[in-house]
């Protein structure tokens, strides 16, 4: 787990990258209502997890960089025992202070008496605008307090200025105890898509491959990092596929993208097995062509290259595939030029990877794509989707949907795949599929 050194560690990284004269303020999730008087589960804002580590709701984190009472304040629920009775035990202000290392709390019932004193002064706040407009008002308001107060010599805030500038650059590279977690959260996923696999038959139901998913998250202590796209036949060929109710039918692909969250961090795992057991023909002849096109985008997986690298290689090899099978006409050249690719690939090779699946962190720095650097994990997930009825394309080769995904962490050297416990190669997943 991480320890509050780490968290007060991030906290003094950021304040210094925003000076000392700004102030950083940054609410916590609120809980989300399910149905009538039952919430979904709690799950923290990541911004607020990574600077605290606090996992309560109705709280507020306000950093105040050079402040000589305490630069790191937490407000957040007292404790309540008539509630903690019905909802679980709270840490109130002072287990706060000695459980996550900030260096004063205040009842949540006391921000807004507090925080105007604290915005006073401060020439810039930095903030996420437009996550939670509740929130957005009242801060609105706590400014406009001070500015009140300007002809009695108050000096309110002048700029504002958004708070994933600074620190979603600071969440882009994982440290060593990041890692381990990432790493088990990789392991857990894993595990779970070879019981996907031996749980897969046919006249079986989609929903029944995604149970064994959920089982072995939740036997390893971790949830669902997203939930978990099962789709066979036709269905694998949409992207966001979430019903996952449909029969899973013999002479049919499964898609099977999912992955773990494993204290707080995401695993991300992408792979496709036919249903019966052995790959067909024209199945076969694709999923070569993505496997061949994930290989090729994980070479280019080394510090130094830029980002677009791997994509720009996945989709140089797909094209060749779909050339060489007649799927598309034309030169390399061409298809590449026109995009004709896109009629059966239309998504980007990867995305960042940490507290969130699809994680913070800018792809382009002054308008071009960046280079990749030791500590950057992101996804490798070329596919190729050819969907029911599609225009010009032989029936052999249509409701084929095919994606491989691996977690991929930039080391000095290269790379670590953090999922390759999960075979793709067309023998190994078949042999996995003969042991069911």
């Amino acid at each position: 787990m991480i320890k509050a050194a780490e968290f007060a560690r991030r906290r003094k990284q950021l304040m210094r990258m925003a000076d000392d004269d700004a102030i950083i303020i940054l609410p916590s999730a609120p809980l989300r209502v399910r149905s009538h008087d039952t919430h979904f589960p709690y799950r923290q804002d990541s911004d607020f997890w990574y600077l605290s580590g606090f996992p309560e709701p109705e709280a507020v984190l306000v950093l105040v960089p050079g402040r000589k009472h305490g630069e790191a304040l937490l407000f957040c629920r007292e404790r309540d025992p008539e509630r903690e009775a019905w909802d679980g035990p709270r840490a109130g202000p002072e287990g706060a202070v000695e459980a996550f290392g900030v260096d004063d709390a205040y009842p949540i019932a006391d921000l807004d008496e507090i925080l105007p004193g604290l915005l006073e002064g401060r020439s810039r706040v930095y903030y996420h605008f437009g996550r939670d407009t509740e929130f957005d008002l009242k801060l609105i308001g706590w400014v406009n307090r001070v500015r009140s107060q300007v002809r009695q010599g108050a000096q309110p805030p002048h700029e504002f200025l958004e708070l994933g500038h600074l620190l979603h650059e600071l969440r882009l590279f994982k440290s060593a105890a990041e890692l381990k977690l990432m790493r088990e959260s990789a392991r857990i996923a894993c595990e779970a898509q070879r019981a996907a696999m031996l749980a897969t038959r046919p006249g079986g139901r989609e929903y029944e491959v995604e149970a064994a998913l959920q089982f072995t998250y939740r036997r390893n202590n971790a949830v669902a990092a997203y939930e978990p796209i099962v789709g066979s036949g036709p269905n694998a060929c949409v992207l966001h596929y979430r019903d996952n109710n449909a029969p899973t039918a013999d002479g049919d692909l499964l898609l099977c993208d999912a992955g773990a969250e494993y204290a707080g961090y995401a695993s991300d795992i992408t792979r496709t097995w036919p249903v019966n057991g052995r790959y067909s023909k024209e199945q076969r002849a694709l999923y070569e062509v993505v496997l061949a096109a994930q290989h090729a985008a994980l070479a280019k997986a080394r510090p130094g290259q830029p980002w677009i690298a791997g994509h720009d290689a996945a989709v140089e090899v797909l094209s060749e595939g779909l050339l060489s099978l007649g799927l598309l006409k034309g030169s390399l050249k061409s298809v590449l030029a026109s995009g004709a690719y896109k009629k059966f690939y239309m998504h980007k090779t990867g995305h960042w990877l940490g507290l969130d699946v699809h994680d913070v962190g800018e792809y382009k720095l002054a308008g071009e794509y960046r280079e990749l650097e030791p500590g950057m994990v992101f996804t490798i997930e070329p596919g190729l989707y050819i969907a029911p009825g599609a225009k010009g394309v032989p029936a052999k080769w249509q409701g084929i949907g095919i994606r491989i995904e691996d977690d991929v962490l930039v080391t000095k050297a290269g790379h670590e795949v953090l999922t390759d416990a999960v075979p793709k190669a067309v023998d190994e997943v078949e042999a996995v599929l003969a042991g069911r």
